[in-house]
């Protein structure tokens, strides 16, 4: 009973002490980073709650709003157009993991076999729409009129040899229509949760030298809180470094 009523007391002490820091991210790998740095958190007095999201929108939105005190989903370049298009003022804390971005395709096993008209999808969000281009005109099906402009559109389109019949889908989205396409240009995150592994099943995926590192974002009335850099500080632990590197086997890399 003495042990029972000790351990209600500690509860009780935590709870009393404990920093709540409610963090916005989508499921894979961002969420279940999150989830193994939760215990470390917690004996530092932060008490981490994960509230998951399935689009690109709502967790900037929320977050500017004061609903939530934090994302992790995104990256620099995203982040930047979603302030500009939006009238934001969100700010990242730090780098976390590169997600490489790559092309799969259901019926192909090369990007060089896609026949004249193929039915081609990337992401219609202009940053990731631009990355997906980018990747396409690295691997020699296009080419575009600069080939440095990660906003580039299918307007910047210089040269479309094969006749490419490209469309722009919500991010979240493609992978359900992977089989009735011949290449789709998917996220890892989004690859990750429907099974695809990105190391073996891309056709064509982006480098380590790609600039599109996923950081944790907050705005800059919070973003020097204790909570947050705590936060911050497990995210570069080598444990997380470890964890990624174990549990992604490649798919997603740390960048710290």
């Amino acid at each position: 009973m003495k042990k029972l009523i000790a351990a209600f007391a500690a509860v009780a002490a935590f709870s009393a002490h404990a920093e709540t820091l409610t963090v916005a991210a989508t499921p894979v790998p961002h969420a279940e980073i999150l989830e193994f740095v939760k215990p470390a958190l917690a004996k530092e007095g932060v008490d981490l709650k994960v509230k998951v999201f399935t689009d690109y929108i709502q967790p900037n939105v929320q977050v500017a709003e004061k609903r939530l005190d934090a994302n992790f989903f995104q990256h620099q370049p995203y982040l930047d157009e979603f302030n500009k298009a939006k009238g934001t003022n969100l700010v990242a804390v730090t780098g976390v993991h590169l997600e490489p971005l790559g092309a799969y395709s259901s019926k192909l096993k090369n990007i060089n076999d896609l026949p004249s008209g193929a039915n081609v999808v990337i992401p219609n969000d202009a940053t990731n729409g631009g990355r997906a281009l980018l990747l396409l005109a690295k691997a020699g099906v296009i080419t575009l009129k600069d080939p440095t402009n990660i906003l580039s559109t299918v307007k910047d389109i210089a040269t479309n040899p094969k006749d490419l019949k490209i469309r722009e889908l919500e991010a979240a989205t493609i992978p359900r229509v992977l089989t009735q396409v011949d290449l789709a240009l998917i996220n890892t995150n989004y690859a990750l949760e429907a099974k695809l592994d990105p190391s073996k099943d891309a056709l064509v995926i982006e480098g380590n030298d790609s600039p599109y590192v996923n950081i944790l974002v907050s705005r800059p009335d919070n973003k020097d809180s204790d909570a947050m850099q705590k936060l911050a500080a497990a995210l570069h632990s080598p444990e997380v470094k470890k964890f990624i590197t174990e549990k992604y086997k490649g798919a997603v890399l740390p960048a710290f």
